[in-house]
């Protein structure tokens, strides 16, 4: 082989080398880019018995460098294929679809619709969570429209709007607008007048079961042919207070023979006596319906793309009626089934987590046995961790199952690295079972003899500059119950050093960490009896035991890890003790 081939060999060599273990994130092999290399220079072909042997050398040396070295070498030898390579990670990184028809918009506007009627349960951050990852992937809009013009059946709760607009930020989202359809029921009025003078809607007297045989039978309502003026007249009356709940209507006129009865001219508007709660709205009394009112500010607002449940699918069927009435272009829809939740008792459900609050069993809606986002929260679990196991579930139309486990996990590796350890000994749970998961049992007290007076174990175990915490030994210490070696038997206090126990005392052994490393000696976690008492509030229960003294004087809101119990968060602080809360192991 002469000089010029073997630089090539090398030279295409380091390119297939570069190539593979970038794609792979590991070291290049030999054998791997021998195909590719061999595919695209047939005339290394003849000297394949002098190929291995030559690029090992070169596979060696590119395995030394770095990740980013070995990117910006591709760029230098191999750009098209770097750039190619690059476009089929973010492709494969894209957990959502594309929008459809997105390039026939010149911007992409996207809405949540909550009902106000009480704070978000964790299914709710779904809907945020895929709208502001689309936001970000189109550079669109994300509209948050309070869709509140049920006061009666879902009666919106006041304080729930800021509550839901504080839950979407901490999910990491601002909206670019914020809409509540209570304001704008004189807009909704305006058009179903219009809609009233183009034929398409007219007012109905009839009972609600004396409509239900109709539609169901395929017959016409004797109200549907009355005249536009008189359909105006009867609307104002509604408009203007003048009838009870029930008494009249007003229906858009659909095709009172098509194949799906719940499509047979449907309600628009309803008569409800009980007042709106914002003193904005109190008045009316003539509300549209979920699927008027929505439709309406749909088209107003601009909006290009809906995502709604699989379950709601007849609501664009309705909604087309009237926009095939005014001669509007509906919005492309995406459809997904619901998110099932694991790790709770309690069902995710907005009604049933306000009852289990009147009644008591809930402190409130950031208990941490509720499955609302205000619970995770409080537990020290950060929004973008919500977020990122909702866009990891896609766009199923099936039902989908979220393991809280997804979300731990995220969690994990966003603050992991920002913990701090502390040391905190359990004792019995109050209202939890002694082999609950956070749980270990009693405490008990041991006297130390020998060694140091202080111990100091790093804050963080990949962060030496933090420097250590200073947990003093003089006295006795607090270990748990299921860390209590038998009589003569050693363990490792961590931080301190190996002790035997004698009797009520642990005595330093003065033993190196070898005995630990040989599997001898087991590490247990210990606090000193008169440490900082600490609450710790989980989903099991309560946990009442002792930490470390420099735990104490951490301000509220800081998230520590306890070692071999897990991540918690600092909530309040008082005379008689510190209350935390589990966030997960």
């Amino acid at each position: 082989m002469d000089d010029d081939l073997r630089e090539r060999v090398e030279r295409e060599a380091e390119k297939h080398a570069l190539l593979n273990a970038v794609k792979h994130e590991s070291d290049a092999d030999v054998g791997a880019i021998m195909g590719p290399l061999m595919g695209e220079n047939p005339e290394f072909r003849q000297h394949g018995g002098e190929i291995p042997g030559l690029i090992g050398p070169v596979v060696a040396k590119v395995n030394q460098l770095s990740a980013d070295e070995k990117r910006e070498r591709i760029g230098e030898l191999a750009p098209e294929e770097l750039a190619e390579m690059e476009a089929e990670e973010e492709e494969d990184d894209q957990l959502l679809p594309d929008l459809p028809n997105a390039d026939d918009y010149d911007e992409i506007r996207m809405r949540a619709a909550p009902n106000p009627n009480g704070p978000w349960h964790m299914g709710h951050a779904r809907m945020p969570a895929v709208i502001g990852t689309y936001k970000d992937m189109y550079d669109g809009s994300f509209i948050v429209r309070f869709d509140d013009t049920d006061p009666e059946t879902k009666r919106p709760d006041l304080s729930a709007y800021d509550a839901i607009l504080d839950d979407i930020a901490f999910l990491g989202f601002e909206p670019d607008d914020v809409i509540r359809a209570s304001d704008r029921v004189e807009t909704y009025y305006d058009y179903a007048r219009d809609l009233i003078e183009k034929g398409g809607a007219y007012t109905c007297s009839c009972s609600g079961e004396e409509f239900s045989n109709l539609k169901n039978d395929g017959k016409p309502c004797p109200h549907r042919d009355k005249d536009i003026e008189t359909t105006l007249d009867e609307f104002e009356a509604m408009v203007d207070g003048e009838y009870n709940s029930g008494e009249m209507v007003l229906r858009v006129k659909t095709d009172i023979e098509h194949k799906n009865p719940a499509l047979r001219d449907w309600v628009a508007f309803r008569m409800i006596d009980t007042p709106h709660p914002r003193p904005e709205a109190e008045d009316y009394r003539a509300w549209p319906m979920l699927d008027f009112q929505s439709g309406v500010d749909d088209h107003l607002t601009g909006v290009t793309h809906i995502i709604r449940g699989i379950d709601l699918q007849d609501s664009a069927k309705r909604q087309q009626f009237v926009y095939d009435y005014f001669g509007w272009e509906y919005p492309e829809v995406l459809h997904w089934g619901h998110v099932q939740l694991d790790a709770y008792d309690v069902k995710m459900s907005t009604s049933t987590i306000k009852e289990l609050i009147d009644a008591g069993e809930l402190d409130g809606w950031d208990d941490p046995r509720a499955p609302t986002i205000q619970s995770v929260r409080r537990r020290g679990i950060r929004g973008q961790a919500i977020v990122d196991a909702m866009v990891e579930l896609g766009m199923s139309t099936s039902d989908v199952d979220l393991a809280m486990s997804s979300v731990y996990a995220n969690n994990r590796d966003l603050v992991d690295d920002e913990a701090n350890r502390y040391f905190f000994v359990r004792d019995v749970a109050e209202g939890a079972s002694a082999d609950s998961q956070t749980v270990s049992g009693p405490s008990e007290a041991f006297a130390v003899e020998g060694g140091p007076a202080d111990a100091h174990p790093p804050l963080h175990p990949d962060h030496e500059d933090r420097g250590t915490r200073t947990i003093p030994v003089e006295g006795s210490v607090l270990l748990e119950s299921g860390d209590v070696p038998a009589e003569g038997e050693r363990v490792w206090l961590k931080g301190f050093g190996a002790v035997r126990r004698e009797d009520d005392t642990l005595v330093a052994t003065g033993d190196d960490l070898d005995v630990v490393r040989e599997g001898d000696v087991p590490v247990i976690h210990w606090a000193p009896e008169d440490g900082v008492p600490v609450r710790l509030r989980t989903m099991d229960g309560d946990v009442t035991g002792v930490a470390e003294p420099d735990f104490g004087d951490l301000p509220v809101d800081e998230l520590v890890q306890f070692e071999r119990v897990g991540f918690a968060r600092v909530d309040s602080k008082g005379d008689d003790e510190t209350v935390t809360y589990f966030a997960h192991k």
